[in-house]
Parts: C-alpha cells; sequence; structure tokens
C-alpha cells in the first residue's frame, strides 16, 4: 500500500521546466545565446488549449463541424510553455508590432527554430515517447 501513496498531489513530481537555447542569434552582452527558460503545462491547460484552438465551421445544410487548427494549438502550447522571455510582456509584443503570445513567437523566430521549439516543448510536455516504444514497455 505504501506505493500508492506516490500517486497523491503532494508526491508527484512538479511540473519539468528547462533552459533550451532557441536561436543563438538573441545575446547577452558576452555575445553568449540566452537559453529560454520552458516550462511543462498540465492536461487541464492543454483542454483549454485544445478548445480554444477549435472552431466550429458551417457546412452543408447549416450543420457546423469542429475544425481543430493544429498550427493554432501548437503556437498556444508554446506561448504556454515559454516562461522566459515573457511572451505576454506588452513592450516586448510592441518591439515586434504584435499583440499577443502566439504572434510574437510566430515573429520573433525562423521557420527552423520555431519548429526546434515546438518540439522541445512537445517532448517537454510528455510527447517525446512513441506509443510503440510504450507498447513494447508495458509487454515487457
Amino acid at each position: 500500500m505504501s506505493e500508492f501513496s506516490a500517486f497523491f498531489a503532494q508526491s508527484a513530481a512538479v511540473e519539468a521546466t528547462e533552459e533550451f537555447v532557441v536561436s543563438k542569434r538573441f545575446k547577452d552582452k558576452d555575445g553568449k545565446a540566452i537559453p529560454w527558460k520552458l516550462s511543462s503545462i498540465t492536461e487541464d491547460a492543454n483542454l483549454e488549449l485544445r478548445k480554444a484552438s477549435t472552431k466550429k465551421v458551417k457546412g452543408r445544410n447549416g450543420v457546423y463541424t469542429p475544425e481543430f487548427d493544429s498550427n493554432d494549438y501548437l503556437a498556444k502550447m508554446v506561448g504556454a510553455s515559454v516562461v522566459y522571455p515573457n511572451l505576454k510582456d506588452a513592450e516586448l509584443q510592441k518591439s515586434y508590432g504584435v499583440r499577443g503570445a502566439e504572434a510574437l513567437i510566430r515573429k520573433m523566430l525562423l521557420p527552423g527554430e520555431f519548429t526546434v521549439l515546438v518540439e522541445r516543448v512537445q517532448a517537454l510536455n510528455g510527447y517525446d515517447q512513441d506509443i510503440n516504444e510504450l507498447a513494447d514497455e508495458v509487454k515487457n
């Protein structure tokens, strides 16, 4: 029964955090690349991001169907996971001429940098394990 207590909230590991150099273009006064701080999100937060990325689209015969925008969802997940720099900072957004964390991240980064950041954020949030690898672990 002692192992069961590991499932209680006070025993669970806190959110995962890490520092990661997203781009070598952002440098400190010594010319070193500044790492970004990333943090995992909860499944509750993830559900909110998914909901915010789903729109109802009117189809034939006036029937509305949900349409999920995966690009919007990934940008929202990145926005929610980046702790530093503060993507919600009004001055930072103003310097790029945008409003909102998702618009800012798209403006700040090159396409390859954004892709690498998305992959890192997904891994931090538990999307790094292949379903087949998990199945093999369960079998063993």
